[in-house]
């Protein structure tokens, strides 16, 4: 009974205890305020600075947890997986169909896999045709995905097979778009590629998070013929891991499988490995690590606020040194006053996060609107409950970082020492080099930010002054689709494709036209193995390049470059000489040091004998940046559309790109091409219209955006240094005042006591640039991805930011360093 009340005293203690800790915290918290409340230009300078970096922090952290963290929006997405093949040494390819048949049938570590790739349907019955973007997806794609409808059904097994009748799962965007979600939609019948399809479910709005912006999914139903198949990797495939499976073990469990494929079908798949990563990885991508960076940068600028705010504090410190030592005196013990500051600095970070989060929500509109293109999720971006929570723990952290060392050095003052000498006991030196070393570090801090921001910078005016291998300027583009239904056979195709070039070429106003199956800086394309001749016909030997099938004014119309042989003409067609023509890196690679002008090389197409079709190389171009002038120069070789094989037509889905060159401004000539179009045949839409120097400047929007982004978190950065500097050497300068008057006195001029306070003051600037330089080499390796023409570390790069970063400083030291040649020495002495 003893023992038990004993345990109850205790408790009733330790609950008493608990119970007036917060109620002296809450006591604090209101003291903090109503200190704050007098004070009120100190308050707003310490709030504006840690809001700026608390809102820059929670405005990053959100698109880092949208794009990034946030896990995908179906069940257990832990277990989804993205498969792909190694195809010569390159991650991330895709898979052709008769791989994915032989993964699906001899894997072990799956619940299942599903596969899908993309198409162009026609979607005809109102006013004008429209293309729209879909997928064909095979009847285990829904399955694995965990994705329910919002209304309706997926395809069933019967339904993924050729012949059976034609559905169509729509997305929640198109639904919403052209049906007003009606959710009667299901049942209805709509006419694609001139055929009828039933409308068998809808996707909820999260689906349409996860793909390439599918507006519509229809069956697979691949024939026997195409399972067969095992070149022509065009299928992306995801799987759902079993329980307790990881991404390696399945990466294990299908390499076996590819080396047997490597065996059966060497010409298909000559160095084929298959590997799995998850899900939300393969669609993140190389974002993951821009996004980063970039909330390593505002963090960095937080830091710099907190330091500047840890100077403020010191310096306010000091003139309350007395009235915390008569707390001391009454009784107060140190860890008691360390609390009461704590709470003092709690309360003004409190007050930091709700300015933060506002200007957080600000910065996130202006974010979603300037993004770029092709950043996947980011359209859900939003300031939600995660970024909200976020933004407050940032300022409570931020509450320990610059409060916690200036309560502890205000703390540890002698009150009978603060008591005898008043304020000027708070004026002692020996806090002087805690000032000085938090300078350094923000002087540091801003120069890793400012010489990431100069290397894109640099990197910008690089990509600028690269020749993108054609004359862009004048050029308008657009892309067209033939319907499957219509344009079954081949010779159609090509006809059709000819009449429209025919029609442009007449039209009044074009310089000349051309139609490519890929125009650079635009989507479309392929790539196939070439071998030169002289080299055994096996894959490895095989030199992967991309295929541009053209008309002959192609070249023409995009100036690009003719540096040997001659250009295509109406005679190469089918059932003359098999020829092509090659840039200028593929020609190196395949003849070094010779000239290929008739030599052959064999694509990996064969004629109807099975014999490898040769074609001679009759001209040589410039090389031309097709995927951006940020990439590096590919091998290409172009082909007449005329000798297109038949096979292209299906891998291009009859998707061609028209390029025409006007004689005025060329977005006005989009009428015109539409009705060019139009005459040859009116169900034909027209979509992706865009002048190239518009295709340029997307292909180099998401740098420019990143640059933009550091360059403004540099620019903040150095404000908030400069800022800090000012308001370390304005207190060095109010402390010292006695000690400048008396120097004044003695006859010191007023350009030695200006040296004198500039002097002090860059001791702890030029330690923060030898600081920063030494970080600089160390973290922007992180930026070396996105860097061209410049290096990481790139020493003029650091040392024009070196030489920018101490000019700020020491205009900053100047204006209280003119201050100071102003005290009256007499006024001085007298005050002291």
């Amino acid at each position: 009974m003893k023992a038990r009340l004993i345990k109850l005293g205790k408790e009733r203690n330790r609950t008493m205890g608990r119970t007036e800790w917060w109620e002296e915290l809450a006591t604090d918290l209101r003291f903090g305020f109503r200190t704050l409340a007098r004070q009120p230009g100190f308050a707003a300078v310490a709030v504006v600075t840690l809001a700026l970096g608390i809102g820059a922090t929670t405005s990053i952290f959100s698109v880092l947890n949208t794009v990034v963290l946030r896990p995908l929006p179906l069940p257990n997405p832990g277990q989804l997986v993205s498969v792909s093949e190694a195809y010569r040494g390159g991650a991330g390819g895709d898979v052709s169909i008769g791989n994915y048949e032989d993964f699906s049938r001899g894997q072990r570590t799956f619940v299942g896999l599903g596969a899908n790739y993309g198409e162009s349907f026609i979607w005809t019955g109102s006013e004008r045709p429209e293309r729209v973007f879909g997928a064909r997806v095979t009847a285990s794609y829904f399955q694995v995905l965990g994705a329910t409808p919002l209304h309706g059904r997926v395809f069933t097994v019967e339904e993924d097979q050729p012949g059976q009748a034609r559905t169509v799962v729509l997305s929640h965007r198109l639904w919403a778009r052209r049906f007003a979600a009606d959710p009667q939609v299901v049942g209805q019948t709509l006419t694609l590629n001139t055929l009828p399809h039933t409308v068998v479910g809808v996707m909820p709005a999260a689906f349409d998070q996860l793909e390439n912006g599918e507006d519509l999914w229809t069956p697979a139903a691949f024939t026997p013929a195409q399972k067969a198949e095992h070149d022509g990797h065009f299928l992306g495939v995801y799987g759902r891991l079993k329980e307790g499976i990881t991404p390696a073990q399945a990466t294990a469990d299908l390499t076996p499988i590819a080396a047997r494929l490597r065996e059966a079908y060497p010409n298909a798949n000559p160095t084929l490995s298959a590997f799995v990563v998850p899900m939300l990885e393969s669609i993140v991508g190389e974002t993951r690590g821009r996004i980063v960076v970039l909330f390593g940068a505002v963090s960095m600028v937080l830091l710099i606020g907190c330091v500047n705010v840890a100077n403020l504090l010191l310096a306010r410190g000091a003139g309350r040194t007395r009235e915390l030592a008569v707390r001391a005196a009454l009784g107060a013990g140190r860890g008691r006053i360390i609390r009461q500051l704590f709470a003092e600095n709690l309360a003004l970070a409190l007050g930091a996060s709700m300015a933060g989060v506002a200007m957080a929500w600000l910065a996130i509109q202006l974010i979603a609107a300037a993004a770029p293109e092709g950043v996947p999720r980011l359209d859900q971006l939003r300031l939600d409950g995660a970024g909200v929570g976020f933004g407050v723990a940032a300022a409570v952290a931020s509450a320990l970082v610059f409060g916690l060392l200036p309560a502890v050095r205000t703390a540890r003052a002698d009150p009978f020492v603060a008591l005898r000498e008043g304020s000027r006991g708070a004026s002692s030196r020996s806090r002087d080099w805690l000032k000085q070393g938090l300078v350094a570090t923000e002087v540091g801090l801003a120069m890793v930010l400012l010489v990431g921001a100069g290397l894109l910078i640099r990197t910008a005016i690089h990509l600028g002054r690269i020749d993108p291998g054609f004359d862009p300027v004048g050029v308008l583009s657009a892309r067209v689709t033939l319907p499957r239904v219509g344009y079954e056979d081949w010779a159609r195709v090509t006809a059709t494709f000819g009449q429209i070039d025919e029609e442009l070429n007449r039209r009044p106003g074009v310089v000349s036209a051309a139609l490519a199956s890929q125009v650079p800086m635009g989507p479309g394309g392929s790539s196939n193995g070439l071998i030169p001749e002289g080299k055994a016909l096996e894959g490895r030997n095989a030199i992967q390049s991309r295929l541009r099938l053209v008309t002959p004014g192609y070249f023409a119309t995009m100036r690009v470059r003719l540096t040997r042989g001659r250009a295509f003409t109406p005679d190469d067609r089918r059932g003359r000489p098999l020829v092509m023509i090659v840039n200028e890196t593929l020609a190196e690679r395949a003849f070094p040091g010779q000239d290929p002008i008739g030599r052959r090389m064999a694509c990996c197409e064969s004629d109807s004998t099975g014999t490898p079709a040769w074609k001679e190389i009759i001209g040589v171009v410039g090389d031309v940046r097709s995927a951006g002038l940020a990439s590096e120069v590919e091998s290409e070789f172009y082909v007449p559309v005329e000798q297109a094989p038949m096979e292209a037509w299906n891998w291009l889905q009859r998707t061609m790109t028209i390029a025409v060159r006007t004689a005025g401004e060329p977005a006005a000539a989009t009428p015109l091409l539409t009705e060019a179009i139009r005459a040859v045949d009116p169900t034909v839409p027209v979509f992706q219209v865009a002048t190239m120097d518009q295709r340029i400047g997307r292909s180099l929007a998401e740098s420019r955006f990143n640059t933009q982004l550091l360059t403004v978190l540099g620019g903040l950065g150095l404000c908030l240094a400069v800022v800090g500097i000012y308001g370390v050497i304005a207190f060095f300068v109010a402390r010292r005042t006695r000690e400048i008057g008396i120097r004044a006195a003695l006859g010191a001029s007023r350009a030695s006591i200006r040296g004198m306070v500039v002097r002090q003051g860059l001791v702890p600037v030029l330690a923060g640039v030898g600081l920063g330089t030494v970080a600089s080499l160390a973290v922007m390796r992180l930026l070396a991805g996105q860097l061209r023409g410049v290096s990481a570390t790139d020493p003029v790069t650091i040392l024009v930011v070196a030489v920018c970063l101490v000019a700020a400083a020491t205009g900053a030291m100047l204006i209280p360093a003119t201050t100071a040649t102003r005290i009256d020495a007499t006024v001085a002495m007298r005050e002291e």
